[in-house]
């Protein structure tokens, strides 16, 4: 049992007495230790690398081109476990540099696991996570070894800034964001929970943004919020916010 863990390091005899301490909220620290063990952080760089090399490639493409005026771009990686996700798409304007040069690229990365933050901010991965997706050849270009870690560069650490957040609770007022990822993670969860996720979602997506999910994950039968995009799999749209042809994409 995942909570096993927390019931020893708390002295706590028995999964009712912890449930009972979490119901009555006697202790902010235990709720936490409680979140961290039970959820998934599984994750790795350029994760689903079809669907990812879409988003660095053409979807980005299509906005570089829609913002080609503002030359600013906000992209939120929600559920972002161990950084992995947000890092790599900083890696990725990082290596199309001259494309974006300057444009102000803010990439906003939450979660609700403390302990999955605090790895993040570091930007510190073993060699079996640095290698989980990651080329070679970017892995020597933005990452240093210390004994047995990879560090990762800090002007690219510098790019990304970590927030703690529950999905499941109110939209926070970060303003509108163009791209927003939200993989992996409304799989988990159940009916309820996940419209409250894609109303949160949605009210935080500007009118022609994109969504990303996972790649099992899906909007039909779960939200009326979203549709999916005619053009690339495992990207969405606002319904009512469809641009020409029924996709954002499009100039």
């Amino acid at each position: 049992m995942a909570l096993k863990p927390v019931l020893r390091r708390h002295s706590i005899p028995d999964i009712s007495v912890l449930s009972e301490l979490i119901q009555n909220a006697c202790d902010a620290a235990l709720e936490q230790d409680c979140i961290d063990a039970m959820l998934n952080n599984e994750t790795s760089f350029f994760r689903d690398q079809a669907n990812f090399a879409l988003l660095t490639g053409p979807v980005l493409d299509a906005l570089h081109a829609r913002r080609s005026q503002q030359r600013r771009l906000r992209i939120w990686s929600a559920a972002c476990s161990t950084g992995q996700e947000p890092y790599s798409l900083a890696i990725s304007f990082a290596e199309n540099n001259e494309k974006w040069a300057g444009w102000l690229i803010e990439i906003v990365a939450s979660d609700i696991s403390m302990s999955a933050l605090a790895q993040a901010k570091l930007g510190k991965y073993s060699q079996f996570e640095v290698q989980r997706g990651m080329p070679v050849r970017l892995m020597l270009n933005y990452f240093e070894q210390k004994d047995d870690e990879w560090l990762l560069r800090d002007d690219i650490r510098r790019k990304v800034s970590f927030r703690k957040h529950d999905l499941v609770d109110t939209s926070p007022n970060w303003g509108a964001f163009d791209i927003i990822l939200c993989r992996n993670m409304i799989m988990y969860l159940g009916q309820g929970a996940r419209e409250s996720v894609f109303t949160a979602l949605s009210a935080r997506l500007a009118p022609d943004g994109v969504l990303m999910l996972g790649a099992a994950e899906t909007v039909i039968g779960q939200t009326e919020r979203f549709a999916a995009n005619a053009e690339f799999r495992g990207f969405y749209q606002k319904i009512g916010n469809m641009g020409n042809k029924g996709s954002p994409f499009l100039p």
